[in-house]
């Protein structure tokens, strides 16, 4: 059986557009006005981020080895794909969403652990828990947190695998980069605010609730960051279709967008902006598990 879909096109064409527009912001963006290539790499780089999720669902091709090497660069340089391909798919392990220790991406903590933690460190949870704090503090909260977990499992063999090839991937994007008229820390930074965009997308994805069906949110943007995140803001329509290609999920959603309300009993936002006005400066969550028992 051939591993070509022709119908995913689209995804095969942002793939090339992401690269070439990385490359331009990179090698002459940077020598026009270094200021203005950070955000636009940081796009690119949030892209390659989205498009790395398409890959590790089946997108564009049936062989995952296919797909790992259409994204092999890192771009964002932090997290190795197959480490990220491996807690993601995880993840999808819906009856554990949220959970403090079975779901890889939670932000959630167990209360028993966090009644140990020192106050400053409490502090900064906190803060993380507004979208201006994810937005920030985020990137290298959850850098630390994951690399701390990897530590902890560094004799699996698939941890050890995903960083070897990591080493590779990312240094080929710094020689590029430093052969380029951008500098390092130039694009240091555009990749730290290429996760922070990404924890937009993730800050409230999931909630704490008894049902595992209704902790799976939507947001019904078609703006800018919907497109940025490859409609992933259609989250429980993703979470119920996981195979189903990013420019599919508006039209599944909205030829029956009840039902998926009804599934999620009713976890919906209009739009980003709207996140953004509500929890920007203000905590969505508690930082303990509030359905967690001590």
């Amino acid at each position: 059986m051939s591993d070509a879909r022709f119908d995913e096109w689209p995804t095969i064409g942002l793939l090339v557009v992401c690269y070439a527009l990385w490359a331009l912001a990179v090698l002459w963006l940077s020598s026009v006005s270094p200021w203005l290539s950070v955000p636009a790499v940081a796009v690119t780089v949030s892209l390659h981020t989205s498009l790395s999720h398409e890959a590790m669902h089946g997108h564009p091709f049936r062989n995952p080895r296919l797909n790992a090497a259409l994204v092999w660069p890192a771009l964002m340089l932090a997290v190795p794909y197959l480490r990220f391909r491996d807690t993601h798919l995880a993840h999808h392990h819906d009856a554990m969403l949220t959970d403090p220790y079975d779901d890889p991406e939670s932000n959630y903590l167990d209360p028993a652990r966090w009644t140990r933690m020192p106050g400053w460190l409490r502090w900064l949870r906190r803060v993380n828990n507004t979208l201006a704090g994810r937005m920030t503090l985020g990137p290298l909260l959850g850098q630390i947190a994951f690399m701390a977990g990897d530590w902890r499992n560094r004799r699996d063999r698939a941890v050890i695998a995903g960083w070897l090839w990591h080493v590779p991937a990312a240094a080929v994007v710094l020689a590029a980069v430093w052969l380029s008229p951008m500098p390092v820390w130039a694009y240091l930074l555009a990749a730290y605010l290429a996760v922070s965009l990404q924890k937009i997308r993730s800050f409230l994805e999931h909630r704490a609730h008894e049902a595992t069906r209704a902790r799976t949110v939507i947001i019904e943007d078609r703006g800018p960051l919907a497109l940025l995140f490859l409609n992933n803001n259609l989250h429980v329509v993703h979470h119920m279709h996981p195979r189903v290609p990013w420019f599919r999920l508006p039209k599944v959603y909205a030829r029956n967008p009840g039902r998926y309300l009804t599934v999620n009993e009713g976890y919906r936002y209009a739009s980003y902006a709207e996140v953004f006005r509500r929890y920007f400066w203000k905590a969505k969550d508690p930082v303990p598990h509030p359905l967690w028992r001590i």
